[in-house]
């Protein structure tokens, strides 16, 4: 089972530490971490996407709310998500293929140079998936994905 937790921290050294050793403990791999401070405040956001039981994630969660840096644990199936992939090809590819492909993802064709293309797309993450499989056929040189954001609905 896939979850999406999203932890309000105290930003304050040592915290990523303290969260991604509790899933380390209990055997969960953390599938993305995205993490930023909070505008005008003295917080941040964690958004934690992992896999596992039900159960151990309950216990996580009861966990995570009992760390003193922890301010609040949001869980939710109501969650909009997003995340950014950028992508860079070889310039010998048709731009106009790039740029079509790219759009059916949010995305678009963000820089040219004389050596290459760089695509930036913004989608679910399922979503980046399917774009990443999608562009192979173009022999990408080098791809770089965010991580995932939530907000909640």
């Amino acid at each position: 089972m896939r979850k999406v937790l999203s932890v309000i921290v105290e930003n304050e050294h040592g915290v990523l530490a303290r969260i991604v050793n509790l899933f380390a403990g209990r055997g969960y791999n953390i599938e993305s971490l995205t993490v930023a401070p909070i505008p005008e405040s003295d917080y941040s956001r964690m958004t934690i996407v992992t896999e596992g039981d039900p159960k151990i994630f309950e216990q996580i969660a009861k966990q995570l709310n009992k760390l003193i840096p922890v301010y609040k644990v949001l869980e939710s199936d109501n969650f909009i998500e997003k995340e950014m992939a950028m992508v860079k090809f070889p310039i010998d590819n048709s731009l106009a293929d790039i740029d079509a492909l790219a759009r059916c993802y949010n995305g678009s064709i963000s820089n040219v140079s004389e050596d290459f293309i760089v695509v930036t797309v913004l989608d679910r993450a399922a979503r980046i998936d399917n774009f990443l499989k999608g562009i192979k056929k173009y022999n990408p040189i080098e791809i770089v994905r965010s991580g995932v954001s939530v907000i909640d609905r």
